[in-house]
């Protein structure tokens, strides 16, 4: 059910390696070519940057879905114009291989259901990625209240044992400070926290302001 949201994920993993192909070693050929044949790719660059900028996004967007913001900053750090690059974002966009509301869907689907990412997790790792705000806003708003509640309580019965042995007072940092490191408002975390450690059977005196900051 969740298939398609699984890019997202995959995705943290290949920014890091396709920035750093698409930024340097320049001269050494196209990424897991030969040297001579690679020598020949280069020297087949385009030089109309129009063609650049779009034979770029084409090769980031065979990897993995991308925002505006991600191509953009990608045409930057190669030098295009910027009136090339407005161009060809444009066009793609008008063509559907750029659509920054279904990416900002599809990630937070797939950053909730596989990580248990709440709402201000999953705006903030958006707006790295340059979503609009309005798109932001949008998407997050579609995972309810109650859908968040019942994650934020399902992490913590998955850590609920490992935190025994450990005084009270530890197991609530430890189970609160979790979720608040993954975006949960501070009072549903101490919620949440009270609610798992009253049902095993402590009563912890738990009281606002004790978690770090995520």
């Amino acid at each position: 059910m969740h298939r398609p949201g699984r890019q997202p994920q995959r995705q943290e993993e290949r920014e890091a390696h396709e920035e750093h192909a698409e930024t340097g070693g320049h001269g050494h050929g196209t990424p897991g070519g030969g040297g001579t044949d690679g020598g020949r790719a280069g020297a087949r660059a385009p030089a109309d940057p129009v063609e650049r900028a779009r034979a770029l996004c084409l090769r980031l967007l065979t990897g993995a879905p991308r925002t505006r913001g991600q191509l953009a900053e990608a045409l930057r750090k190669r030098e295009i114009p910027e009136e090339a690059a407005a161009a060809v974002l444009d066009r793609f966009e008008e063509a559907g291989l750029i659509d920054d509301a279904a990416f900002a869907d599809a990630w937070v689907e797939s950053r909730h259901h596989g990580r248990g990412l709440a709402r201000r997790a999953l705006a903030r790792e958006l707006r790295t990625r340059g979503v609009d705000s309005t798109l932001i806003e949008e998407a997050v708003s579609r995972l309810d209240g109650e859908r968040e509640t019942e994650t934020a309580r399902e992490l913590v019965a998955r850590k609920l044992r490992a935190t025994r042995g450990l005084d009270r007072q530890k197991r609530i940092r430890r189970l609160a400070g979790m979720l608040a490191r993954k975006g949960y408002p501070e009072g549903l975390a101490l919620r949440v926290v009270r609610e798992a450690l009253e049902a095993e059977g402590e009563n912890p005196d738990v009281r606002d302001g004790c978690l770090p900051e995520p």
